[in-house]
């Protein structure tokens, strides 16, 4: 297994971390967390510049910080329910598979930093059963599949530590997403992949931690210091249409559960999209995914144009 505490530094400075003290604390002189330090949940250190968070140090006095419950676990009712009814994510399996294969694992033990990963994300799986991959998990709250508690703004990691990053479902929960993308490029080894998708089409989720959406354009251009290898849609119009049902409930005032039972006889919308063309598909569609390498050259604005036209006639 990977040592990752050998990886970690204070989010703040970056200097070397004191893990074995309570609290942890920063070895910078300088730095305010050499004598505020950082606490600890669920047995993991929790390395997050409060200073500069939305997240508060006392969320974590109940050693676990989680905002609301969660299901960690991917088989609760409710959550199984949604997944009825919005479908399975078609990319993520295609693009964990992939990453495995560019990551080489025969030749040495890469290790992936998962954003946001205190469940595993749908069809993530290979991920984490491949031989010789490790694994490194975060999420703002401590659950079985994290080692570190972070905020992705501000990560506490050494410079080019991964040799890829796999973020999926959390730019939209986070205030800045050019900053934590900025942290994933500098946390990367030259070359190191990237996987993130993103909602475009989808109401809002996780309550008052929901803030932004993007195009397949928008997404582009945030990854814009990433070379290419693929993107696209994450569902279509039909995906969006279900999940706008759905919503259309909940303003009526049905909680969640009597929301999905209302949408769920129009889940065959969502089949729509297999018959949708990739141009507008990618203009309605319910999510967008990114998949590339870290770069030293960044796409210009004009790049931009060219790049929507040839996603319009593929």
């Amino acid at each position: 297994m990977v040592h990752v505490n050998r990886l970690l530094c204070c989010p703040r400075c970056h200097s070397k971390l004191h893990l074995n003290e309570t609290p942890i604390r920063c070895s910078g002189i300088a730095c305010v967390y050499s004598k505020t330090g950082f606490p600890r949940a669920a047995g993991q250190p929790v390395l997050i510049d409060f200073e500069r968070s939305i997240f508060e140090r006392t969320a974590y006095k109940d050693d676990r910080g989680s905002v609301f419950e969660r299901d960690d676990s991917g088989r609760g009712y409710a959550l199984r329910l949604r997944r009825m009814l919005t479908g399975s994510n078609p990319v993520t399996p295609e693009k964990s598979k992939e990453m495995i294969q560019l990551l080489g694992c025969e030749t040495h033990r890469p290790v992936v930093l998962v954003i946001g990963g205190g469940a595993i994300g749908a069809g993530a799986d290979p991920l984490y059963t491949a031989q010789g991959i490790e694994i490194v998990g975060t999420d703002v709250y401590a659950s079985t599949n994290t080692d570190v508690v972070a905020d992705g703004h501000f990560l506490p990691f050494q410079n080019e530590t991964f040799d890829a990053v796999w973020i999926q479902a959390v730019l939209e929960h986070v205030l800045d997403p050019p900053a934590v993308v900025e942290e994933i490029h500098r946390v990367l080894k030259p070359g190191g992949i990237v996987y993130a998708d993103t909602p475009f089409i989808q109401q809002v989720h996780e309550q008052a931690y929901d803030f932004t959406r993007f195009t397949l354009s928008g997404h582009r251009w945030l990854f814009r210091r990433f070379e290419e290898i693929d993107s696209g849609p994450v569902g279509g119009a039909g995906k969006a249409l279900v999940w706008s049902i759905r919503y259309v409930a909940l303003s009526l005032g049905l909680n969640t559960r009597l929301a999905t039972l209302a949408a769920l006889p129009f889940f065959w919308l969502r089949f729509i999209d297999y018959f949708a063309k990739p141009g507008p598909k990618s203009d309605a569609a319910s999510g967008v995914f990114f998949f590339g390498r870290r770069s030293d050259r960044a796409l210009s604005a004009k790049d931009m144009l060219r790049y929507y036209a040839a996603k319009r006639v593929r």
